[in-house]
């Protein structure tokens, strides 16, 4: 294996002057390119290298064999004093990164130099309320926009090219919690031929209604709406269309003296899907996970006297199967019914296709590692065509646990598809006249086995690859009432180690069984996402600060690179000029030094920063 550290000679930095205009005649991006990403290797046109989220690329100049040569091309600082929470994953198209920062800015660089071609900064007014720092995960492109989520809950849209602003959107009140971390993704719906711009929103934490949206790409206008709320309108071509589900809303309970007729958290229920979709252009389906009920207390969405498994809380924490040309929830799987500990579903939903060993025949599949701890497998044929809406688990294939320790359920019913959930792991109420409940202890905590960080899939291997957390939390229960722009949780926690040698757990699992082919240990946790390669490459960071190159069929580490500060990105890689290219972004940020208790202590020690680093083997 071979190191490099951050003073490299190699290294060259490349911070170039503010351009306004190309030198040449830009190329557009069509639905073409778009839907044929993960097939071709110069360009990154989608998060998730592909219409399924893959992130699997063909390219393999750069492979086991040569890897160990892989030196810097060059570096970008995102500059100023916006140094931390740089969880964006870059773009790549006609020789241009483009590729977002924290506080919602957007830099375009020359793909082979790093020379900053332009730079946009969203203008964000002080009372934005994200909560989980001020990230942004990426963007979209098509046409000739560049199109990227604000944390003042706005969308804009970019001219590639210059950086101006061609439209900029304003789709919910920052002030009470609305805004939008993840990437947005770009559709083309099969019935009318329209192709459109699909976002969710954020802010399950502060008490507001989940929305997924889809917006016109020249103008920016919405057409269609869906909350994720059961019983919540919808919206189609500005006007209301149908309910989520059922619209008495039966999976939330009634109050009476309540003027929705339902208990208040109804109103506030969360549900959010604020990570990025994947398409099943097959099926017309925008497939996503959707966000954890609000508030976290489980007892303020339970009926007074029943058991919280009655009272499933939908349309949260599960993955969402919407038809794009409607925005009608066709199918639903539930990850964690009634979620009483954040686990939330929003975590990536990849699609595959593999040989059933037992049949012999091809299964069109879906995959999900959850916060709650297990890997799912679902059929999303049936999902799309109606399995599982409004609630009906069977399209369940597999549901095995990817990390140990695991203590509020005992595996998943594999005829209902429901969890097997130990009674005593709900948190306590508190007790007449205590503001808090008895606390108990949980693992996995609300950070997750795994979290907003992608996993990937290898053709090749036919693995998945998950960037795992070992952990555990101190839970209780906690009175609240909603405020609006308060945080609306009524839990209390505090995180803690698992295990002493480590926390990040990056693992190799097989869908077909649940097995695991191979870890590796990481000291700190785990909180960027993973690439992998027709090279046999597995490349992912670590919060300590590096890029890492893997054997993809072994997990042998081969290479390595400091950059500085903590990876908690996504990597990418693409072709120019016959060479191949690997980029990430460095700057550490994100939950955990913000909610990760005994974690945000083990990390004090980790520079905050703000760079793009290219990476790639020296010319013989």
């Amino acid at each position: 294996m071979k190191t490099f550290a951050l003073r490299n000679p190699a290294l060259a930095l490349a911070l170039g002057a503010l351009v306004t205009a190309p030198a040449y005649a830009a190329k557009t991006v069509s639905w073409d390119d778009i839907v044929n990403d993960d097939k071709t290797g110069k360009d990154v046109l989608t998060y998730g290298l592909g219409m399924k989220a893959q992130r699997h690329s063909p390219l393999k100049q750069i492979n086991t064999k040569t890897v160990a040569g892989l030196t810097p091309a060059w570096s970008y600082s995102f500059g100023g004093e916006k140094q931390r929470g740089q969880e964006g994953q870059a773009l790549v198209h006609d020789g241009v990164v483009y590729v977002t920062g924290s506080y919602s800015r957007m830099y375009a660089l020359d793909a082979k130099t790093g020379k900053r071609l332009w730079a946009y900064e969203h203008r964000l007014p002080d009372d934005i309320r994200p909560c989980c720092d001020v990230v942004n995960r990426g963007a979209a492109i098509y046409g000739d926009k560049v199109f990227f989520g604000t944390l003042d809950a706005g969308m804009v849209a970019l001219n590639k090219d210059t950086g101006k602003v061609v439209w900029s959107k304003k789709w919910g009140d920052h002030k009470v919690g609305y805004t939008m971390s993840g990437a947005p993704f770009v559709v083309k719906d099969a019935k009318s031929g329209r192709v459109m711009l699909v976002h969710g929103s954020s802010g399950d934490e502060f008490g507001v209604v989940g929305y997924l949206f889809a917006r016109d790409v020249d103008t920016g206008e919405e057409i269609w709406a869906r909350p994720m709320v059961e019983g919540h309108m919808g919206r189609l071509n500005g006007k209301d269309s149908t309910p989520t589900g059922d619209a008495k809303a039966p999976s939330w309970p009634n109050d009476p003296n309540s003027p929705t007729g339902k208990v208040e958290a109804w109103s506030h229920g969360g549900g959010a899907p604020w990570q990025t979709a994947s398409f099943d252009v097959e099926q017309n389906m925008v497939v996503i996970g959707t966000g954890n009920p609000a508030p976290w207390n489980t007892w303020k969405r339970t009926a007074e006297g029943d058991s919280p498994t009655k009272w499933p809380s939908l349309f949260t924490s599960g993955q969402a199967y919407v038809d794009a040309a409607t925005g009608e929830l066709k199918g639903f799987f539930s990850h964690t019914p009634n979620d009483a500990w954040d686990f939330s579903g929003n975590n990536s939903v990849l699609l595959f296709e593999y040989k059933d060993p037992k049949t012999g025949k091809m299964v069109k599949a879906s995959a999900h590692a959850d916060r709650n701890g297990y890997f799912f497998v679902t059929d999303r044929e049936k999902l799309a065509t109606g399995a599982g809406y409004p609630w009906k688990q069977t399209a369940l294939i597999g549901a095995w646990p990817f990390v140990d320790g695991i203590t509020w359920a005992k595996g998943f019913d594999s005829k209902t598809g429901l969890p097997n959930v130990v009674e005593s792991q709900y948190p306590p109420k508190p007790k007449a006249g205590a503001d808090k409940g008895e606390s108990i202890f949980v693992s996995p905590p609300f950070l997750g086995g795994t979290n907003w960080m992608p996993m990937s899939y290898s053709p090749d291997t036919e693995l998945f690859y998950i960037p795992a957390n070992h952990w555990a939390m101190d839970y209780w229960t906690e009175n609240v009432t909603y405020k609006a722009g308060a945080a609306y949780l009524g839990q209390g926690f505090r995180i803690k180690k698992l295990f002493d040698d480590h926390v990040g757990i990056l693992r190799a699992i097989d869908p077909k069984t649940g097995k695991i082919a191979w870890e590796h240990k990481e000291q700190f946790p785990l909180w960027a996402g993973t690439l992998t390669t027709a090279g046999g490459l597995l490349f992912t960071g670590t919060s300590d600060g590096y890029v890492k190159a893997f054997d993809a069929k072994s997990g042998k580490e081969l290479w390595k690179f400091q950059t500085g500060s903590g990876v908690v990105s996504v990597p990418i890689t693409w072709e120019q000029d016959g060479e191949q290219y690997v980029g990430i972004s460095s700057g550490y940020g994100g939950a955990v030094p913000l909610w990760g208790g005994d974690m945000a202590e083990l990390t004090k020690q980790v520079s905050q920063g703000g760079s793009f680093w290219a990476f790639k083997l020296p010319k013989r």
